[in-house]
């Protein structure tokens, strides 16, 4: 590895033992991507209806695409080099145009959305195609890959912002479905074939820490929406208790993720014989949903603090209870693939917040939220307590 930085190699200098931090510029970089979560929150609150619901989504996965693909790349490069500063400073550009279109992006300013996401994709990749030396063909031959991939959808994206209404909303999910089996088909081209999965090794712990900074951003970004709410209304006795559920739900959250499942998810893929299998399944593709559950919690959060007391209605019951349901699923699913059992905290959590829908009509938008809030602390207090056992025991419970 030294030796390919004498010859002008961008690729970080791994150090057995010595797992490789997450450096200041990709932090800085991240905090477009506040922005871009409280972008999506918003568009979803102001557009809860069964269409909004999936353009939210086409924008959602888009977003965490751009963010994941990021991550993978200066997973490789070495973000401490003025070059690929440069290409986060530049991505830091093309991601504040992105979310700056988001809330309109079914709308006038669909074509801004699809080029700054279009660049952004292309753009990098190609960067860390040219900065790959000629002597690692896996590696270049896969940025020729993904390249070939992004370039194909990012003719759909800006087919869909030159076009309109259904038009744009068909192209845009073929965008992105096409770019979401493309790493399960393995980027197979012609004549480059399939990529092999020695070609996809990562530094796992700065893969775990990359997207346990993401859950960060998005559970940071709720509190400060929450807080700023808050400070809005009047406090009366009903919007302080909506504030402290929607509080101690975000703090049940990041124990819930935090507590164990993240330093386990960095211990095992540090050890991975297949660090980038494993870092596809649960960092690539199973922290889309735990995000996601984490942005509908937050929508739920809004619509608590500013109508309280009435009956809940379906928007209401269906951010309040589907948040967290979205990220336990989430959750089980990742802590299974670095486990290797199905957490049976979680497992009751999906089940209580299942039986809650059934009694969700008659309860208030707070005591709703307050219900809620106390599964999710039942489901961090029992994976606490079950997993200080022996570890043969904690797989039963």
């Amino acid at each position: 590895m030294a030796a390919d930085n004498q010859r002008g190699a961008m690729f970080r200098v791994i150090v057995p033992n010595q797992p490789s931090r997450v450096t200041n510029a990709e932090l800085f970089f991240d905090l477009v991507f506040v922005f871009a979560v409280t972008q999506i929150s918003h568009t979803l609150l102001h557009h809860f209806t069964p269409l909004g619901a999936v353009h939210v989504t086409v924008l959602f996965l888009a977003v965490w695409w751009v963010w994941v693909y990021t991550a993978w790349v200066t997973n490789w490069l070495n973000p401490e080099l003025t070059p690929v500063r440069l290409l986060l400073f530049s991505m830091m550009l093309g991601g504040l145009v992105l979310s700056t279109t988001i809330p309109t992006a079914f709308e006038g300013r669909g074509l801004w959305f699809a080029v700054a996401y279009a660049a952004m994709q292309v753009g990098r990749t190609a960067f860390w195609m040219f900065a790959t030396p000629r002597h690692r063909t896996a590696v270049r031959h896969n940025a020729i890959r993904i390249l070939v991939w992004l370039s194909i959808s990012a003719v759909l994206w800006i087919a869909g912002g030159l076009s309109e209404g259904e038009t744009r909303l068909s192209l845009w999910i073929a965008a992105v479905t096409w770019e979401y089996i493309s790493p399960a088909v393995r980027f197979w081209v012609p004549k480059l074939g399939f990529s092999s999965v020695e070609a996809w090794a990562v530094e796992g712990s700065h893969m775990a820490e990359r997207c346990s900074l993401f859950v960060i951003i998005a559970l940071g970004e709720a509190v400060v929406v929450n807080g700023a709410t808050f400070a809005e209304l009047d406090w009366t006795a009903g919007n302080v208790l909506a504030f402290v559920a929607a509080l101690v739900g975000s703090i049940a959250m990041w124990w819930v993720y935090f507590h164990k499942g993240a330093e386990a998810g960095s211990e095992r893929i540090s050890k991975s014989a297949e660090s980038g299998r494993l870092a596809r399944l649960a960092y690539t593709y199973l922290h889309m949903p735990i995000v996601a559950g984490i942005i509908l919690t937050a929508v739920s959060d809004e619509l608590v603090l500013k109508h309280p007391s009435g009956h809940s209605d379906v928007r209401t019951i269906v951010t309040t209870i589907g948040g967290p349901l979205v990220f336990l699923v989430g959750t089980i699913l990742f802590k299974h693939a670095i486990r290797g059992f199905l957490q049976l905290s979680h497992g009751f959590g999906i089940i209580l917040l299942l039986a809650l829908w059934w009694f969700a009509t008659d309860l208030s938008p707070l005591w709703l939220a307050v219900a809620t809030s106390a599964i999710m602390i039942v489901v961090a207090v029992w994976e606490s307590v079950s997993l200080r056992a022996k570890p043969e025991e904690a797989e039963e419970r």
